[in-house]
């Protein structure tokens, strides 16, 4: 075992601290990764704070992990010491049940393992990427092309392929009319990469306060639902409705800008239920969907798609000691639009 630097919560809503955890020896299949930048998610915060279930504390949260290979195990073939890589939402799976097979492990039908707030296979917590270092089994972890700077990175190990996967699955590209709902860490993700794929991309904010950004960053419209005019402006308009917020959503109203055979696919995951009335689902053979993050196939793709077009997070670079502070700015939405923890100085 070696001890290693990292920040954890103690407790359900308590203030992250520093603090020092155990990680396993390096396996003969494992990396050792030196961690250079981890993405603070929404999610950590869900977590964190007990908003989708009850945690494993102390919680050491993180799962958009980048930096460099520092040990390989002696069974290892994917990668060498130097290496740029990263690590996701996701650890192991247990490969063996059709989604795991199908190269869709984030779906594996025994659960996956999470980066962090997890057990292993041993019964062991697992902990996340705000620590200095991480030992990772080869089949999860991933090569970050030398086009993407590790610092942006960083965030596309969640807030890229939670939406790479669902503007792929349902067939964004040229053509099609894009919706992003949620102008933050997912959403501006999803307007980089919608616009990537050659789709025609709207953003739908609560306010016009960011529009220069999205615009810059590839949206051809953008709107706002505080004004009661947008939804009637836009009923009928578009294929495809990325939902990437984490509050509920008037499922109905959002339903009714969608073409015929449409799909509102939610990525974001609030912690209240929502409502809906199914008529707005029958009216136009309409379709309310989900999704998770990707497989590790398409986790990989997602990196050199990103680098082949040049895409990276927009990021705010912070020290270990705001993270607080930081949590605090991200429930505000004050950030633009993901903030990554320099982890030397944990």
């Amino acid at each position: 075992m070696t001890t290693v630097a990292a920040y954890a919560a103690p407790a359900a809503k308590a203030p992250l601290e520093r603090t020092t955890i155990e990680r396993r020896p390096v396996g003969e299949f494992d990396v050792l990764i030196d961690i250079k930048f981890a993405g603070i998610c929404h999610s950590d915060i869900h977590q964190a704070r007990n908003g989708w279930g009850e945690g494993i504390f102390p919680m050491v949260p993180g799962h958009e992990i980048a930096g460099v290979v520092a040990e390989v195990g002696p069974g290892v073939t994917k990668f060498a010491v130097g290496d740029r890589v990263g690590v996701g939402c996701m650890v192991d799976s247990c490969r063996e049940c059709e989604n795991c097979r199908a190269g869709l492990e984030q779906y594996c039908l025994q659960g996956n393992t999470g980066t962090y707030n997890a057990l292993d296979r041993n019964g062991e917590p697992t902990y996340g990427g705000y620590s200095s270092q991480v030992v990772v089994d080869e089949n999860f972890t991933l090569r970050i092309p030398d086009g993407l700077a590790l610092d942006v990175a960083a965030p596309l190990l969640c807030a890229g392929i939670t939406t790479y996967s669902p503007l792929r699955h349902w067939n964004a590209g040229p053509g099609k009319k894009v919706a992003v709902v949620g102008m933050g860490g997912l959403g501006h993700m999803g307007v980089k990469i919608a616009h990537a794929l050659g789709a025609e991309v709207t953003v739908l904010s609560q306010s016009l306060r960011k529009k220069d950004d999205g615009l810059r960053l590839g949206a051809d419209h953008y709107y706002a639902t505080s004004d009661e005019t947008t939804f009637k402006k836009l009923r009928g308009t578009f294929d495809i409705i990325l939902s990437t917020v984490s509050a509920p959503l008037p499922l109905d109203a959002y339903l009714s800008l969608l073409r015929t055979d449409g799909a509102l696919v939610n990525v974001g995951a609030p912690e209240e239920p929502v409502s809906l009335n199914l008529f707005s689902l029958l009216g136009g053979r309409k379709t309310l969907a989900g999704s998770g993050i990707g497989g590790i196939r398409e986790t990989q793709e997602m990196l050199d798609f990103c680098a082949e077009h040049g895409l990276g997070a927009e990021i705010e670079l912070i020290g270990a000691s705001e993270i607080n502070e930081a949590y605090e700015r991200v429930l505000d939405s004050d950030v633009r639009y993901r903030f990554v923890i320099d982890t030397a100085t944990i």
